[in-house]
């Protein structure tokens, strides 16, 4: 059986509220899909302002600014980073306490999330310039999140057109995957990654 793309619009991510109420968030994905245990978690944040950060044990998080002036985050530990334009990154525990400061005004945040005694997570940031070429391994799913501009996916007979703000998805198999991915402008590309036991 051949294995597709899939798309993810921007319009169907579902927006719900932080759990700790002092932000929103727009859930791209969680797999597996449905229900509270996920081992991996795709979203964007929208934070409105100052306040802790959820708390969320045995999780690795990554957060990717995408629109505002950026935010700042101060750990319990003493330790403080600055997520600020245009791309600003920061990788952290989700179990360590994390108050986040807005530089100036609501930014929208890219977060992954992963449980890391099940899965390992790599995350870059890339230019889409012509054609790239995804081989996905049994056990891996690879996620593109179109930043800017446009992507086209194609599997083995199916295409997949991405906007800015949509996500493509491209799952695992029995076997290697090939995937070509081609456009213009720039995307976060994410492999996932079972963990074996």
């Amino acid at each position: 059986m051949s294995l597709q793309p899939r798309l993810i619009p921007a319009h169907e991510y579902r927006r719900e509220r932080w759990r700790n109420g002092f932000g929103w968030t727009r859930e791209i994905l969680r797999w597996p899909e449905g229900g509270d245990d996920w081992d991996w978690r795709l979203s964007i944040a929208e934070i409105e302002q100052d306040g802790p950060f959820s708390a969320f044990p045995g999780v690795e998080r990554e957060l990717v600014l995408l629109h505002g002036h950026g935010v700042r985050l101060r750990f319990d530990d003493g330790e403080v980073s600055e997520v600020l334009p245009p791309h600003g990154r920061v990788r952290f525990a989700g179990e360590r306490t994390a108050c986040g400061e807005l530089v100036d005004g609501l930014t929208h945040d890219f977060n992954l999330m992963w449980r890391r005694d099940r899965v390992d997570a790599e995350l870059w940031h890339r230019p889409l310039v012509g054609s790239m070429v995804l081989f996905v391994e049994p056990g891996e799913t690879w996620v593109v999140h179109v930043l800017s501009g446009h992507a086209h996916a194609t599997g083995s007979d199916a295409r997949c057109n991405a906007a800015a703000g949509d996500t493509l998805l491209f799952p695992a198999g029995a076997t290697r995957a090939r995937f070509a991915l081609d456009g213009g402008g720039e995307v976060l590309v994410i492999r996932l990654r079972t963990r074996a036991d």
